[in-house]
């Protein structure tokens, strides 16, 4: 009675084992995600997106895995931003001038020396207080896409075929800034002319003389060769380069609880490890540069700039909004 059973047993065991199998592969099937930014590999960056995607693939066992779009592949930073609004790019990293087109507010992360230096940038962006104010900001002064992390490119620096060594000498220079009211103010406190222009057009510019002088970290300027058309690196150290990670709110709302704590564990990840890392591509591309023979002006005067900037802190904080203040004071407290 038993053996004539076991072939119905084992045929059972046989179809449960298929379904069992079928249903494991579904669970493990991976989907891909755009994660797009404006600049090249070997950037700031990349470096998030590494870290995001490695983290990400870890927790996920694989079910997620990111695939990154450098170079403005998709877009400028501003078309970027409203591709993942409409939820047509999953992730991106986006300076936080540039999310000041969605969110004036975020301006505030614009805010000539507000941070006092390396270590200071370092510790404000992985304070998960920083974090929840830029979230809360987000969240409630536009729709489509939450901030997930913090990220960093470093520290804006002035370059120009010209030095740059007090704040005098940029005095009715035109300027290539970000367009955000923090830039439209300060340059103008400085003496400068502002222009507007997005991040590809740069290099022409400097070329053609539409700008005399632009401002980037010391990376971006090598790895875009600015140093091409504005052979003079100037170590202003004016703003932090500060940036902040997305995801849009169509696929967050499509995550389930679990994914989305791997998402944001792995975003953790670039908030708490990406800007050390970001300020060691820095150092590299100051002594890369320096080899190339590219002249670097690093006895700026900055009490010249200083002097100018400080008063403009609280002004244009509290100009902002309300987000902005309390961001601005969460970054001074930190010690």
């Amino acid at each position: 009675m038993i053996a004539r059973s076991m072939p119905g047993f084992l045929h059972g065991l046989a179809a449960a084992a298929a379904v069992l199998f079928v249903t494991g592969a579904g669970a493990q099937e991976a989907k891909h995600y755009r994660f797009a930014y404006d600049q090249p590999r070997n950037t700031g960056y990349s470096i998030a997106g590494d870290i995001f995607a490695e983290k990400l693939k870890e927790l996920s066992k694989g079910t997620m895995i990111i695939d990154q779009y450098p170079g403005a592949q998709l877009g400028q930073e501003p078309q970027v931003l409203q591709l993942v609004k409409a939820g047509d790019v999953e992730f991106s990293i986006i300076s936080s001038a540039n999310t000041a087109t969605i969110s004036p507010q975020a301006g505030v992360m614009s805010l000539h020396y507000l941070f006092r230096d390396e270590n200071h940038v370092v510790k404000g962006l992985a304070d998960p207080r920083v974090f929840e104010a830029l979230k809360a900001m987000i969240d409630e002064t536009t729709q489509g896409l939450h901030v997930i992390a913090t990220g960093s490119q470093g520290v804006r620096h002035m370059y120009a075929k010209r030095e740059i060594r007090n704040v005098a000498d940029i005095k009715g220079a035109k300027v290539r800034v970000q367009a955000t009211a923090t830039e439209d103010t300060m340059f103008p406190a400085y003496g400068a002319q502002t222009v507007h222009m997005p991040f590809g057009s740069v290099y022409t510019s400097l070329q053609t003389g539409v700008v005399d002088v632009a401002e980037n970290s010391i990376n971006v300027y090598l790895v875009n060769k600015h140093y091409e058309v504005a052979p003079v690196l100037n170590i202003t150290e004016h703003e932090a380069n500060n940036a902040l990670v997305f995801i849009s709110d169509k696929l967050w709302q499509s995550l389930s609880a679990e994914q989305k704590g791997w998402v944001q564990t792995a975003a953790n990840e670039i908030s708490t490890k990406e800007p050390a890392k970001a300020f060691e591509l820095e150092r590299t591309a100051a002594e890369k540069l320096k080899k190339m023979g590219v002249k670097i002006v690093d006895n700026v005067d900055k009490k010249s700039f200083t002097a100018v900037a400080d008063p403009y802190l609280d002004k244009l904080a509290k100009e902002l909004g309300p987000h902005a203040e309390k961001v601005k004071d969460l970054i001074r407290s930190i010690n």
